[in-house]
């Protein structure tokens, strides 16, 4: 009794220095609790394509072409191909221009198979996928938190977290593969029309260079790296949004969170696959 009166008595009088010392534990509990919803959203994922299949399908269609007034227009299709012409179109640019400074403008066929599959098309398919269909799962899932429509499905005995979390993934997991397919052909594109039409490069010279160190291996590479990034983003977002509380605040709080975090992640995730498969080598020789 008395220990814990000291307790009170100190969280009471030094508030600041309490939340400060207990913050540390509370970060580790909020981990634990991500990494417990992680392994039972992906352990759902059978359940999931066994039960819920016409969901599945529902979804996917969501994802890739946006849902009511935003169909066709808002869709993360759209958006994420939107932002990769305007990324590779933005390289052409500066690449051709920077290269022509010290006469090597020939390059720049070089300098779009290289950078497009490495740096530019997964960071910004990522924060594309982020901005669309992850801040929107967010806002679905904690608006159906607030209103209690969790609730109701756990009283008709469907499995919340199964139907609302599992099926996302797998759309997701579903679409990712032809949304990133079209982002790097629309960034291939963008940097070959930018080049050769508005610049008036060779189109032979560009398509020469541009062959040549496009690597089928990059490729591959470059598609994992979208795939990791993807459930990534869809477990943070999901994550966010099961369990956003706090009313209509609190779902935009839970929404601002999960971007963040996503973000964050996806720029991580690009540096570690950057290590890991290319290391300090590069695996290219200029001199071919």
């Amino acid at each position: 009794m008395g220990e814990s009166g000291t307790v009170v008595t100190h969280r009471s009088v030094y508030p600041r220095l309490a939340r400060a010392a207990e913050r540390p534990w509370y970060v580790l509990g909020r981990i634990g609790d991500q990494a417990l919803f992680y392994a039972r959203a992906i352990a759902g994922i059978p359940t999931a394509v066994r039960c819920y299949r016409v969901e599945i399908v529902r979804l996917v269609a969501e994802i890739s072409m946006g849902a009511g007034v935003l169909a066709m227009i808002g869709g993360t299709l759209v958006v994420v191909g939107f932002l990769t012409v305007a990324t590779g179109g933005t390289l052409a640019v500066q690449g051709y221009s920077s290269l022509g400074d010290i006469g090597i403008e020939a390059l720049t066929g070089f300098l779009a198979a290289f950078i497009n599959v490495r740096i530019s098309a997964p960071v910004v398919a990522g924060i594309g996928l982020a901005a669309t269909f992850g801040a929107g799962v967010t806002a679905q899932l904690g608006a159906m938190r607030v209103n209690q429509e969790v609730d109701a499905l756990e009283a008709m005995a469907i499995p919340p977290l199964v139907f609302l979390v599992s099926t996302r993934i797998v759309a997701g997991m579903m679409s990712i593969a032809p949304l990133y397919a079209v982002a790097v052909i629309l960034s291939f594109l963008a940097s070959r029309f930018t080049t050769v039409a508005l610049l008036g490069q060779s189109a032979g010279l560009y398509d020469h260079y541009f062959s040549t160190f496009l690597s089928p291996t990059d490729l591959l590479w470059s598609f994992v790296q979208a795939i990791l990034m993807a459930l990534a983003i869809l477990l943070i977002h999901t994550y966010f949004g099961f369990y956003a509380s706090g009313g209509p605040s609190g779902v935009g709080v839970a929404t601002g969170d999960a971007v963040r975090t996503s973000l964050v992640v996806v720029v991580s995730v690009t540096l570690l696959i950057s290590l890991a498969i290319y290391g300090s080598q590069g695996r290219f020789n200029l001199a071919s």
